[in-house]
């Protein structure tokens, strides 16, 4: 299973509109550390799944017949705005699995052109090809769904943003499917104040609490990457900071069966 980090910036990007933090001033000097709306793409046996629509150039990126099915966890506009212009395209439908929002995200609903949306249930598993993706509550300000995304005989993935914390049963889902490798939102620095995503330290208990074999940290704001460029704080080898365009291929860790 191979996963490739589209975009892994918050609401605004990197860099934000008009900022001159360090972190802005970097990413507008070096594109390279920008950061696009966070969205992944996950490609097995043939098989390529998109996890969010919020970039802008889908149209561009993807040919008629090259995705099999897009998973969304929630409808705020960062999240679906580049289905806006995917929906009038001409070609294959392609399947847009959902969480149970009712309002979904201005007219979609009503004009989905190319884009077959099918709402799903929490923690009842659905077949894309291959794989095995059960949609998982997340505590967000709209309906949110983070997926795990599973091989019969290979391994499992967790994709989880927008969220604060994890709800009780997500997090036993997850520690009993043993992911080997987990992206998690991990928007803002450490902070006392309530916010609707992780900080910092909300991402890392996450971690602990589920203890993946690999890590990967997404939806990261430009307050974070400032902080860090302020303060260099530690990371285990086995948590990544993602990046715009990063790759990564996932194999069942050592010892390990599938779905033990």
């Amino acid at each position: 299973m191979r996963i490739t980090f589209l975009g892994t910036g918050a609401a605004g990007g990197v860099p934000l509109f008009g900022c001159q933090c360090s972190a802005c001033v970097i990413a507008h000097n070096s594109p390279d550390y920008g950061r696009e709306p966070c969205s992944a793409l996950i490609e097995s046996g043939g098989i390529r799944i998109l996890i969010d629509g919020g970039l802008m150039d889908l149209h561009k990126r993807f040919g008629p017949g090259e995705l099999d099915a897009i998973l969304l966890t929630h409808f705020h506009p960062d999240h679906v705005q580049g289905l806006f212009h995917l929906r009038w395209g001409k070609g294959p439908t392609i399947p847009v699995f959902i969480p149970p929002d009712p309002d979904g995200c201005a007219d979609l609903f009503r004009h989905p052109g190319m884009l077959e949306f099918r709402p799903q249930v929490a923690f009842s598993a659905f077949q894309v090809g291959p794989l095995k993706i059960t949609p998982l509550p997340l505590i967000h300000s709209k309906i949110t769904f983070g997926y795990a995304i599973e091989l019969a005989d290979g391994p499992a993935f967790a994709y989880l943003t927008d969220t604060r914390g994890l709800p009780l049963e997500t997090g036993d889902f997850l520690r009993a499917m043993k992911p080997d490798g987990l992206a998690i939102d991990c928007s803002f620095p450490p902070s006392d104040e309530p916010k609707g995503h992780n900080d910092w330290t909300m991402a890392l208990d996450c971690i602990e609490a589920v203890s993946p074999v690999r890590t990967w940290l997404t939806h990261i704001s430009h307050e974070l990457d400032d902080w860090r460029l302020s303060t260099n704080p530690d990371l285990p080898a086995d948590i990544r900071v993602a990046r715009d365009g990063e790759q990564a291929s996932l194999a069942p860790a050592a010892g390990k069966h599938p779905h033990e």
